[in-house]
């Protein structure tokens, strides 16, 4: 509801100063940060100066964390320090497994129930398997990275002090080496439960995907080692995800163009043929935000990088690899892509995976994920719709409709067929995108705890609501005014609830009897 503004109101504030308006900080710089370099026009892409193709053909994903987190490639002893760290970090606590362990087989891999995490400390309070089949099917990930806090309150700064982690780098060390060794631990514990099967122990001697591999993998077979090549495969995808900060957007006529680009943040208003996402750490998006919007109360790091990961699984942040999944499955055969993007021109239908907020040239990690997706299809086999992935963009960058708009595969276009064809399931997208962000997200948090002038984030509004008004006892309010709010909820369809509605019965519970 709106309500007229008028300049006598003492809700008026302009008298204060100027106050800019931009909804979803679409144009608000709130940090400034050295951690991502990206220019849109010319496909570039670095991180801490460093391109990332050199990067994803040279390095690993731990030595790309130590560079994100601490701002120069390490020395051979400092990496062998910090890779020795984060591997000795990896076993999780028996009773963060048994808390995973009580949610149902069908949770959710990715989203927590926060509200359990206060309870954990208490060891009079247990969490039964009853309690947890009354919530939503949600998932272990999240819940296991905010339960962690409860584990060390030794980097508890509501418990130590605001400036436990900016007095003693060992601290703040301690609890990155834990955010990185954990998470795929958590991550694969999450996969095993919802597959019925008991986790794997971390194993030394095992590089970082190959240890996360061999945690998803194992049965009971002896001296298990995953395949190299697609534990690399896996490396470079991690590479190209750690400093992914989806930047969200809203359907919208981009370009100048007739042809809209879908940039995940206002479903009801699709309209436009064309739908593209970006995922890559160019400036802050929905979930890097809320990393450093959560980190500035200064609370710990386990439940920033928990809300991170919340932010990072909603529909309107993440999905963009199981669209364009859809898509190809909706597309069919090879033979189908022609009267396909026909019809995406003649605006009947939309496209996915095509198309960059920020990138005006073909997406850099997109070549990078093309080839890794041959490489992978090379070892497991192709994945069926591989063909009409490879034909799709063929036709579309030999269609001067798509590439005078300059819309190129992006690298949600070939990430999710490689996460497929290697039998991820697509509800565990999300839970594989949030490991290597972990690092990204740390280097956020950490930047952000070295700012000389850091303040809590605390944005303004704009109030529009109505003026002061003076108060109505209930019995004299009319009935049916169209400014009344509609508040109706639905009723209950559940079986039980209907048999009970037409029973006989007596106020008070039958315990009383």
């Amino acid at each position: 509801m709106a309500f007229a503004k008028s300049a006598g109101r003492v809700e008026d504030e302009t008298e204060n100063g100027l106050r800019v308006y931009d909804p979803g900080f679409q144009n608000t710089a709130v940090a400034r940060s050295s951690i991502t370099y990206i220019n849109g026009d010319e496909g570039i892409l670095h991180y801490r100066g460093y391109p990332i193709e050199e990067l994803a053909e040279n390095s690993s994903y731990l030595e790309v964390a130590y560079l994100l987190i601490y701002g120069e490639l390490p020395t051979p002893t400092q990496f062998a320090h910090f890779e020795h760290e984060v591997m000795h970090h990896t076993f999780a606590h028996t009773k963060l497994t048994e808390l995973m362990q009580t949610f149902n087989y069908d949770a959710h891999p990715m989203v927590s129930l926060h509200h359990l995490r206060p309870f954990l400390p208490n060891p009079s309070v247990t969490i039964s398997a009853d309690f947890t089949r009354l919530l939503p099917p949600q998932g272990c990930f999240i819940t296991g990275i905010a339960a962690m806090s409860t584990f060390h309150p030794e980097a508890n700064p509501a418990l130590q002090g605001a400036d436990v982690f900016t007095n003693n780098p060992q601290i703040l060390n301690k609890q990155i080496f834990r955010l990185l060794g954990k998470s795929p631990t958590l991550a694969a514990h999450a996969y095993r439960h919802r597959i019925g099967r008991p986790a794997n122990s971390p194993q030394n001697g095992l590089s970082y995907t190959e240890n996360f591999l061999y945690m998803l993998d194992r049965l009971s077979e002896r001296e298990y080692k995953p395949n190299k090549q697609l534990a690399r495969a896996l490396d470079i995808l991690f590479i190209l995800h750690a400093g992914e900060l989806r930047l969200g957007g809203r359907w919208e006529e981009n370009w100048g163009s007739e042809v809209g680009v879908f940039q995940m943040t206002d479903f009801a208003s699709c309209s436009p043929n064309v739908c593209s996402v970006t995922n890559v750490d160019h400036e802050l998006n929905c979930s890097t935000a809320a990393m450093r919007h959560i980190g500035s109360s200064r609370v710990d790091p386990y439940s920033a990088v928990a809300g991170a990961s919340a932010a990072l699984y909603g529909p309107l942040h993440g999905g963009a690899n199981e669209a364009v999944l859809r898509m190809l499955e909706r597309i069919g055969s090879a033979e189908n892509v022609g009267s396909f993007l026909g019809e995406v021109k003649a605006r009947r239908t939309k496209l996915f995976g095509f198309g960059h907020r920020i990138y005006k040239n073909y997406d850099p990690r997109a070549r990078i994920v093309r080839k890794v997706a041959y490489d992978v299809f090379d070892i497991v086999g192709r994945e069926p719709l591989i063909e009409v992935a490879i034909e799709l963009e063929r036709a579309a960058l030999a269609d001067e409709y798509f590439v005078s708009r300059k819309l190129y595969p992006n690298v949600d276009y070939w990430s999710g067929l490689i996460y497929k064809a290697m039998g991820f399931p697509t509800d565990m997208f999300p839970v594989l995108f949030a490991i290597p962000r972990v690092s990204g997200w740390l280097a956020h948090w950490k930047e952000s705890l070295e700012e000389k002038d850091a303040k809590i984030w605390r944005p303004r509004q704009i109030y529009v609501g109505p003026p002061r008004r003076s108060f109505v006892p209930l019995s004299h309010r009319e009935q049916g005014t169209e400014s009344q709010p509609d508040v109706a909820v639905g009723t209950s369809t559940h079986p039980f609830r209907k048999r009970s509605k037409v029973a006989t019965y007596k106020e008070g519970s039958g315990d009383d009897q």
